[in-house]
Parts: C-alpha cells; structure tokens; sequence
C-alpha cells in the first residue's frame, strides 16, 4: 500500500503524546491519517494538542490510559470506535525503560516491566483486534520493541525479556492476521532523543518494592545527555510508516547494528552441530516451513502440522 492511501485512515496509538509515539503520531497526521492517542501525563497532551493545531491537523481523540488497566483498555477500544466508526491501525507503543542487575530483580521489578512492555501489548491486541477484523477493511498492528528485542545486555534482564516477548508474538501474530488482509509488524528503534530515561522515576507506588534499589532524579540525568544523541522519534516515525506501507515484519530504523546482526547470525551458524538430520526429522520441517507459507494467505490448524 503507498503511503498516500492511508489518508483517511484511523490509527490508535499508545503512548502518543511524546517520544517515539508523538514522533509516529506527527508522520501519520501529515499522511493524512486520523488519530486516537492514549496518554497519561497531562503536561504532554497539552503540548501535543497545541502542536496539531498551531500545524493544522485535526486534533486527536485523546484518551487517558494505562495500558495495564485491561477493563479501561477495553473501555478505551470502544470510545475510539464510537468516535471515528472504524480503526485501522494499531500501534502498540506504550513501555518503560528500566534497567538492573537481573540477578537483584524483585517480583516487583518483573511484574512492573513485564506488565507495562508486554501486558501493554496483549491488551492492545485482545481489545483491539476484533474490530480490527469485523470490519473487513484490512489494516496494520506495530507493536513496538527495542533492538533489546535482538541484543541482550547485563542491566537490561527483564527489559529485554519483555522485548524478546513481544518480537515472538509479533511474529507468530503475522501468520494469524494475514488471511484477513491485516499486516503485523514489529518496530524496533535504536537509541531515540526522547524521556524514555526517566522511566525508572515514574513506578507505581504497588511496585515499590525493587532489588534495584532507590532512583533518584540525578541518577537519570547523565542519560539524558546520551539520549540527545539519538534519532529525532519523527524520522523514526517516517520510517514506520514506509514499513506500514511495505507490510515488512521487521522495522528497523536504526542502520548501525549491522555488526551485531552478523555476529549474531554467524554465532548461530556455529552453533548448529555439523551432522546429517535424520529423513523423518526433515520431512517434519519441510511440512512446517510450507504450512508457514500457507498461513499467509489462510488460517491453518494442527491439520496442516501434522499429517
């Protein structure tokens, strides 16, 4: 699909009013794309609200949520649906950038980050997805990960369990979506100039109780300075968009991970013992390479795995 049939389009976006989100949401306005934005700090959706109207955009539906709260997720779903009649696009975007030492972790520091990063996702998914499909229109899911979704680090355990997570969905939800016209992709940016550093500053209160200990306000603001460096969330923004309209399974928007991709590819190369499979154990594999392509273009069952 060319970017320029989307106009007219309706996108719900978590975590719209800044960074990434904002930077997704401005790309889609100037496409011409309607817009339902989720929110949670006021401060932001002035500014965001200000800047539709100060560029001539019609102003988004603004809604205010917290991508864990399932029963609001749901509630939101229908708001958004009442408002502009059919959704389109969902970009499931929300998360928290939280790192520690994985060995320190709470229960606390798991359920958070997993909720947010994860749970987000699903409940964008399970409130959103029948709609998505009842109206026959086709359409396009973008949840949003992180190169963590790839690259694992020393401080980032749960973060990029979270992110690996949502890359296994995404793939998996690609095959069950494509037979109704709707594209799945998984968007992963590199560093991006946004607030995502200050996640750690905003935990709920019922997850205090963290192995990684307290943060301060200057713990986070040397971060500050490094996330200045990085992508401006609009380019980020443009390049989801032609990934959208490319119906590419993976988005990435940041060229300098071409190193790490090979030695990751080259790792795994090696690691796969050097021997002859089995015929039968083949045969298997064969049967579910081509059940994988058939999963494009319809819904398959145990039936086409097994036979």
């Amino acid at each position: 699909m060319a970017v320029e049939q989307f106009s007219g389009k309706v996108a719900f976006i978590t975590g719209g009013v800044s960074g990434i989100g904002l930077g997704i949401a401005k790309t889609f306005a100037r496409a011409g794309i309607r817009l339902a934005l989720a929110y949670r700090n006021e401060e932001h959706r002035t500014a965001t609200a200000q800047w539709f109207a100060a560029n001539g955009f019609e102003e988004p539906l603004f809604v205010k949520l917290d991508v864990t709260d399932r029963k609001r997720f749901a509630e939101v779903a229908e708001e958004v649906e009442a408002h502009f009649g059919k959704v389109h696009i969902l970009v499931n975007n929300a998360g928290v950038s939280v790192f520690g030492p994985t060995d320190e972790a709470s229960y606390a520091d798991f359920d958070w980050i997993m909720g947010v990063n994860f749970g987000g996702v699903v409940n964008g998914l399970v409130s959103f997805i029948p709609k998505l499909k009842a109206h026959g229109e086709g359409g396009h899911v973008v949840n949003v990960a992180s190169m963590a979704a790839f690259l694992a680090g020393p401080q980032a355990g749960i973060y990029t369990a979270s992110k690996f997570a949502v890359r296994g969905l995404t793939e998996c939800l690609r095959y069950n979506l494509a037979p109704y016209d709707i594209g799945v992709s998984l968007m992963c940016p590199g560093l991006t100039r946004s607030n995502a550093f200050d996640s750690a500053l905003k935990r709920p209160e019922q997850f205090s109780d963290s192995g990684f200990g307290a943060v301060k306000e200057g713990d986070v603001a040397p971060l500050a300075q490094l996330f200045e460096a990085g992508m401006d969330p609009e380019e980020v923004g443009a390049k989801t968009l032609r990934g959208i309209a490319e119906n590419r399974l993976f988005i990435l928007t940041h060229p300098e991970f071409q190193e790490d991709f090979q030695e990751i590819a080259d790792t795994l190369m090696a690691a796969l013992p050097d021997e002859e499979a089995p015929p039968a154990r083949l045969a298997v594999e064969t049967q579910r390479r081509e059940a994988a392509k058939r999963a494009m273009e319809r819904a398959i069952d145990l039936s086409d795995l097994v036979s």
